[in-house]
């Protein structure tokens, strides 16, 4: 059996308090954090597909997508050929990360400032998705964007905010990264 003085064990006590206080603040911390530099897999992914380690350069983007297509194009493979499917995976695989990866330019963001700035701010928030660490928002006037790297806290955060419109105003869209997925449902 095992005796610790009185003076020992209150000591213990409230080192053990404030080792769970410090914890609880890196926690708090986690949640809170902008996550501009979380990014998903995929984004990863793409850039080390095309060779970009930091911004993403259109005309460089454009050039590499070029050579990668002239190499990996499922015609120039014969037709018994082993690799024509690897060659036609591929080439899918190029096309959607070069897209992907357009579409998260800075220079496609400035671009479409004017539109998304509109969106935003005058168009409320209709449906929202989240899986993973991406979360998906449609607006009321039918566009959809990707926020990348949203994690399941801030996600709570947004779900449990009594003004919805407004929390991802202050938390989501000026933190992460993001793209338009849908065109806007126009009218017939």
């Amino acid at each position: 059996m095992l005796f610790i003085s009185s003076k020992i064990g209150e000591q213990l006590n409230a080192s053990s308090q404030s080792l769970r206080l410090i914890v609880l603040t890196v926690k708090l911390r986690r949640t809170f954090a902008p996550a501009k530099k979380k990014h998903m897999k995929r984004i990863k992914e793409y850039k080390k597909l095309f060779g970009v380690e930091k911004e993403i350069d259109l005309t460089i983007l454009k050039k590499t997508y070029r050579n990668l297509v002239k190499e990996w194009h499922p015609d120039k493979f014969q037709e018994g050929d082993a690799l024509k499917v690897e060659a036609e995976l591929q080439s899918r695989r190029i096309i959607d990360g070069y897209h992907f990866l357009v579409s998260i330019a800075p220079e496609t963001h400035e671009a479409n400032l004017a539109s998304y700035t509109e969106t935003i701010n005058v168009a409320g928030i209709a449906d929202y998705h989240h899986k993973g660490m991406l979360l998906e928002i449609t607006f009321v006037d039918g566009n959809t964007y990707e926020y990348f790297g949203v994690t399941p806290q801030v996600y709570q955060k947004m779900i449990n905010s009594d003004k919805i419109n407004r929390f991802a105003k202050r938390a989501i869209y000026p933190n992460y990264t993001y793209r338009k997925s849908k065109k806007s449902l126009e009218e017939a």
